[in-house]
């Protein structure tokens, strides 16, 4: 059963699509490409209550009539939920398994990862990519990251993951080439945790 959008609660969306959906994609690849680098996407939309600017500006991105999307049940019968529904059309799923891309704003509730479409054999790239608010990506636990796109090491300290996060990037990685991609958000700016990245706590 479909359910009626109120368009008078719909918060605007890109004032120029096309441009501003390029200038994103584009900052969301190079963060996939450099893991832990900080992409700042201050410039896109200003998303509805319960989506930081990050997250608003990914979802009107990467999500359309053709992409699956989980969304966290506390968005269930929200503005976002709406605003996601009409600005990027696309279907929503509550079978993490069935999801192109997730999104998840309490990462304390964010699913296991391995919950998620890990890819296959023929399309390992069609797993499903988790996208993550956090309170900052900074202040938090430091973990150091090696691999693809990282010349040597860098460290990052995202705060307001859930306890056990790091473990499951670690199996995540373990798996590779299978496994999930992670965008994690803040307020206007992201971080990508591909599956291809290695973490590891730093002591102290």
């Amino acid at each position: 059963m479909s359910v009626t959008l109120d368009l008078a609660k719909i918060h605007p969306g890109f004032l120029d699509p096309v441009r501003e959906s390029q200038a994103v994609f584009r900052k969301v690849m190079d963060a996939v490409a450099r893991p832990g680098s900080v992409a700042d996407l201050a410039f896109a939309v200003d998303g509805p209550p319960g989506l930081d600017c990050a997250a608003a500006a990914v979802a009107l991105t990467l999500f359309d009539f053709e992409t699956p999307v989980w969304l966290d049940p506390a968005l269930a019968s929200s503005e976002a939920e709406s605003w996601i529904r009409f600005h990027a059309g696309c279907p929503l799923t509550a079978e993490t398994a069935e999801a192109d891309f997730a999104l998840v704003t309490r990462a304390e509730a964010c699913p296991p990862l391995a919950a998620f479409n890990q890819g296959d054999a023929k399309y390992p790239d069609r797993s499903t990519t988790v996208i993550i608010q956090v309170a900052a990506l900074d202040g938090g636990e430091p973990v150091a990251l090696t691999g693809p796109g990282i010349k040597t090491e860098t460290t990052i300290a995202p705060r307001g993951l859930p306890d056990g996060f790091w473990e499951q990037i670690q199996t995540n990685h373990a798996q590779f080439q299978f496994g999930v991609d992670v965008l994690l958000v803040a307020g206007p700016k992201l971080l990508a945790l591909p599956r291809s990245t290695r973490a590891q706590i730093r002591k102290g």
